[in-house]
């Protein structure tokens, strides 16, 4: 089964769960930067990827009766290990041969972009739990300044790599 390493970058996340493609395909925007996709045919793509992943039973698939979106949230049989091993096998099997080097932190900058955009959430979560509960605040604030914390980590981490990428001279040397 082909499976795309993008989408299998953002729902292996632990937190990222009862999502809809809209979702997967935010994410998946923001990791790939590339502003010449089509949102409509990524979020078809997606839709289709999430679609295997039903059929296999590792994910649920749920229609709800107000609004009618399609969510998906993960199953017992949801295996991070083969769904990562999935994807790492697209991207080493994928047409563009490029150097391993260069695959390998294509791959790492795009998990910590990933990562970076789950913890972004997480920080929002804490803002709005502490909207409606601000009794919380003492239960709230280290667990918000954390996930806070972790993004700035993260992030460092993206403008390393991508300067390495960035620099003038062949991966090669690296």
């Amino acid at each position: 089964m082909k499976f795309d390493h993008f989408v299998a970058q953002i729902i292996v996340a632990t937190n990222f769960d009862h999502f809809t493609t809209s979702d997967v395909r935010s994410a998946y925007l923001a990791l790939k930067s590339d502003s010449s996709l089509d949102p409509a045919k990524v979020r078809r793509n997606i839709y289709a990827e999430l679609l295997k992943l039903v059929k296999k039973g590792w994910l649920k698939k749920r229609i709800s009766n107000k609004k009618g979106f399609t969510r998906f949230n993960k199953t017992e049989d949801f295996d991070i290990n083969v769904i990562t091993i999935l994807a790492k096998f697209e991207v080493i099997n994928s047409p563009k041969k490029q150097n391993d080097k260069q695959v390998k932190l294509f791959g790492k900058l795009n998990h910590y972009k990933a990562e970076l955009l789950l913890n972004i959430g997480e920080s929002e979560a804490y803002k709005e739990l502490y909207s409606e509960f601000p009794e919380l605040v003492d239960e709230l604030q280290p667990q918000y300044n954390k996930a806070r914390d972790n993004n700035t980590r993260i992030l460092g981490k993206i403008r390393a790599i991508e300067g390495l990428l960035k620099q003038d001279e062949p991966l090669e040397k690296i």
